[in-house]
This record gives structure tokens, sequence and C-alpha cells, in this order.
């Protein structure tokens, strides 16, 4: 018995000095994020790219009907009473050792990217708090350029994008923007349509990363004037951007830099939102005559959102942001699903570094 043990100490061990090189940032920046994670992020996403589905999307599916199994099955040996002390003990110490596993393959994969300094060190920029008048500012910008890219649609419907087309016009961002930040290159593109979306609907997601795959899912039965930048956000986690503020803030940074102009409306539509939503708690006056100040046409796309999110409004979905927000303040997220909102601080530095946006 205490032979089978010994898997479970070596985990234990892999899983605490993992712990233990999350707590130098510096060293996981320059070891694991621009390291080991910059060649094998990519070599992870060429084993998926050939694939026209998503298989992060079938790996979950077949981890769901497991799990499920394996908890009919406990159920069973409990009703029947098929267990004793030796077989609790042994599958205490099954369970325990998944556990581990999973935490050390997450870890290695993906997640030790929580831990970066990140784009805050590679910009030499730091988001602080803000006041106010920072943020009337902000938003003040940010009118100015949701209007203008809506415009420059024309006046009717945008014409219509394909799934392919937002997604390699999103590589195309990239490839832009890498030519001002180097470390911002993104090879061997995966981004899929989500196998999901309708249940994403109803559980409030517009795309997501896998780590085991190395792909980017995305929600393509969402609006489609979002989906651009929701592109630009999953494919800065495939670069090692994890935490959901830089996520925005890098997905902005390629966005804004796409020559296709729904890009560029996309990611000011987005963001003037969170900045106003933000506004609206300080100043909901300031807040409310910011939206007068929008462009008719993007009125419309602000009315269709809401629409979106009130058709697929349920139960089941502030249960779901509750174990996310949860997830995220476990990963050096302490505001939980108010880590998306911190973009607006990242906006701010951005702009008193470099005067605009």
């Amino acid at each position: 018995m205490k032979g089978k043990w010994i898997k479970t100490l070596v985990l234990l061990c892999i899983a605490f000095f993992i712990w233990l090189f999350t707590q130098y940032p510096l060293l996981v920046e320059q070891l694991y994020a621009t390291g080991f994670y910059a060649w094998f992020s990519p070599a992870l996403r060429a084993v998926t790219a050939w694939l026209p589905f998503s298989a992060g999307d079938v790996l979950y599916g077949l981890a769901s009907v497991w799990l499920l199994w394996r908890l009919i099955v406990f159920i069973m040996v409990v009703l029947r009473r098929q267990w004793n002390k030796a077989s609790f003990i042994n599958g205490l110490r099954r369970n325990i050792n998944r556990l581990l596993g999973l935490y050390i393959v997450f870890n290695m994969f993906w997640a030790l990217n929580y831990h970066r300094p990140g784009i805050a060190y590679q910009l030499k920029i730091s988001p602080a708090e803000y006041d106010t008048a920072a943020l009337k500012a902000l938003t003040n910008d940010l009118i100015l350029q949701v209007n203008n890219c809506r415009l420059a649609l024309g006046n009717g419907m945008p014409q219509h994008i394909t799934n392919k087309q937002i997604f390699s016009g999103a590589a195309a961002a990239y490839a832009i923007v890498e030519k001002q930040h180097t470390f911002l290159h993104y090879a061997m593109p995966s981004v899929k349509a989500s196998l999901f979306s309708n249940l994403g609907n109803y559980l409030g997601y517009l795309g997501y990363y896998n780590p085991f795959t190395g792909e980017a899912q995305v929600n393509v039965q969402s609006p489609r004037f979002l989906l651009p930048y929701v592109t630009c956000h999953e494919i800065a986690h495939q670069l090692g951007y994890a935490s959901e503020s830089e996520a925005n803030f890098v997905g902005y940074l390629a966005a804004k830099s796409s020559t296709d102009k729904r890009f560029n409306y996309a990611v000011y539509f987005d963001l003037f939102n969170y900045a106003n939503g933000e506004l609206y708690y300080r100043d909901s006056l300031a807040a409310r005559a910011n939206y007068k100040r929008l462009d008719t046409l993007v009125k419309l796309d602000v009315i269709a959102y809401r629409k979106y999110l009130r058709a697929y409004r349920n139960p089941v979905e502030p249960i779901i942001k509750i174990f996310y927000s949860n997830y995220l303040k476990a990963n050096n997220q302490p505001k939980g699903i108010d880590s998306y909102n911190e973009v607006v601080a990242w906006l701010i530095a951005y702009k008193n570094k470099y005067g605009k946006i």
C-alpha cells in the first residue's frame, strides 16, 4: 500500500515546485512565458490547427461524459454498499493523483502565464487607480472613435463577414501590430467556431481558450459586430496573456491596428461599453449623456446587443459566472469576473504614455 503512494508523493513535489516558481514573476516571464511557452504554444496549435472542428470542444465533451459516468458508478457503489476502507483509500489516492496531474499539465501548458508581469513589463506601463476626470476623458475619446469607425462602415448594415474572414482578419491584425511590438508575433493560427456556441449563449460566454489543445474558440452565434474583437481577445490568450484584463488590452492593440474597419469598430464599441459602464457607477448623468452622443447606428448596435443578452437570460448563467469568477480569483485575478473591466485602467495608462488610444 505504501508503494502506491510514491506516485502521489512525486506528483505533490512537482506541484509544489510549480507553485514555488509562481512566486517569482520575472523568472516566469523569462524562463516560461518568453522561453518554454513561446515555442511550445505554436507547436501545440500545430497539432490541432489542421482540424476543421474544435478538438478542445470534443475533449471537453468526452471529459463531461466520463465525469458523469464516474458519478453514476460512485452513486451505485454507495447505494449497494460495495465499498470499504481499502476501496475508499484507493479511490481517494487515484483522485488525488488525477487532480495533481491536471494541475501540473494545466500549469505547464498555459496557466503559469497567470503569474507573469506580461504586457505591463513589456510596454513599460503600469495600470493604476484613476480619477473620474481621466475616465470622462477616456470615454470622450472612445465616443469619437466608435462613431467614426461606424460611419466608415456606411449608413446601412455592414457587409456580411464570414467566420473564416473574421479568424483570418484577426491573424492579419496581429501581423500588423507585431511590426510595432515584436513580442505579439502569432505563429500557427488556430481559431475555431465553438461546437457549443448555442450553449454559450445561455452560459454567457463569447469565446474561450482551451489550454490543453491550444485552440481559441469563438461563440459564432453571438452578435457578429462583436466577433472581431472577441477573436483578437482569444488570440491574446494563445500568446500567453492569461489575465482577462491583459487579453482585453492586447486584443485592443491588435484590433485597432487592423486595416479592416469592422475590427476597429468592434474594439471601440466594446471598450466604450466597459468605460462608460465604469463611469455610470461614478457619475450616472455623465454616462447617460455619453450614450446620447453615440451615432444612431451605434445606438442600434447597443440595442441589438442588449436584446441578445435579454433573449438568453436564464437562472443558470449567474451560477456559472460565480464559478468562473472564483476560478479567476484562484488564478491571480482578485477581482474575479470584474477583471475584464480593468482594461479601462490599461487604456488610461496607455493613453498617458502614447498620447492617444
